[in-house]
């Protein structure tokens, strides 16, 4: 008897943690009608994209703006991983540590790109997740994909 009053309230702690965290992450449901497929949508290129920044006077200029975080984000990424594996090579010597410091400063760098981006280009006043899914809605309607 206390072997199944032990499994059932391991059973109900693992349900309240995957409440938890399904809540923490809702706004993954947004792309299951899109990631969970029986076949997957078909690539898109830029000029898909630009076509439907043109055609959608709503989400069209947020999804180039969120297109446009991505370049600060790269050179944020470049100019970290560069910095930070330079100092540790100036001053260890030493080859693991400055590739460690390379990839942490390519993270890092990153990090702080696509937040200098978010306060320059005012995203944190737009839902750039809800562009993406109309954009995605749009292509998978474009391409035949309903």
């Amino acid at each position: 008897m206390a072997d199944n009053s032990q499994g059932s309230s391991s059973q109900s702690y693992w349900e309240g943690y995957k409440e938890f965290w399904s809540e923490r992450f809702s706004f993954l449901e947004n792309y299951s009608k899109f990631i969970k497929r029986d076949k997957p949508i078909p690539s898109w290129s830029s000029s898909d994209v630009e076509e439907f920044i043109a055609s959608d006077p709503v989400h069209g200029p947020v999804l180039k703006s969120a297109r446009d975080a991505v370049q600060f984000g790269i050179g944020g990424s470049a100019l970290g991983a560069l910095f930070t594996a330079g100092y540790a090579w100036k001053y260890s010597r030493s080859l693991h540590g400055a590739g460690l410091s390379f990839l942490a400063g390519g993270i890092f760098g990153w990090t702080f790109g696509h937040e200098i981006a978010n306060h320059a280009l005012q995203l944190y006043r737009v839902d750039t997740l809800a562009a993406e899914v109309k954009f995605l809605e749009w292509w998978n309607k474009k391409s035949g994909g309903y």
